[in-house]
């Protein structure tokens, strides 16, 4: 997961998130993936976290924060991740909500329908959403 080629360090999250909870001694060195120069590696990294169940929850917050990753796939990856850890996820709904505004309309949508999972967590946003009724794109 250190290796100087950015194939293999990415492999090595895919290999390592294919066997979700068994790879939880390297939680550590997937989750510092998440700061990698390259695209894939970061989303290789989101997705990998995602499969790790409970024990990846003190890294949703470092996962929440690639939701506006240059990078759509990072952004993709880093959806999912939140949306498999489900309720762990409600710390960081601000940080979902700030993506009901952004430029790219999936990211809109994702971000509606992450809120919607939340029920009462997520009602402080409802207006926020409501006010996506309005956009053409989503």
């Amino acid at each position: 997961i250190a290796d100087d080629d950015a194939d293999v360090r990415r492999a090595a999250c895919e290999a390592l998130g294919k066997h979700g909870e068994a790879a939880v001694p390297h939680l550590g060195a997937i989750a510092g993936r998440l700061a990698d120069n390259r695209a894939g590696v970061r989303a290789a990294a989101c997705e990998a976290l995602g499969a790790l169940g409970k024990a990846a929850a003190p890294h949703l917050g470092a996962i929440a924060e690639h939701l506006a990753d240059d990078d759509r796939q990072v952004r993709d990856a880093a959806w999912g991740a939140l949306q498999r850890h489900g309720e762990a996820t409600v710390p960081h709904l601000g940080a979902i909500a700030e993506r009901l505004a952004d430029d790219d309309a999936d990211v809109r949508c994702a971000a509606c329908k992450l809120l919607g999972e939340h029920g009462e967590a997520a009602e402080q946003y409802l207006d926020a959403v409501a006010a996506c009724l309005k956009d053409k794109e989503t």
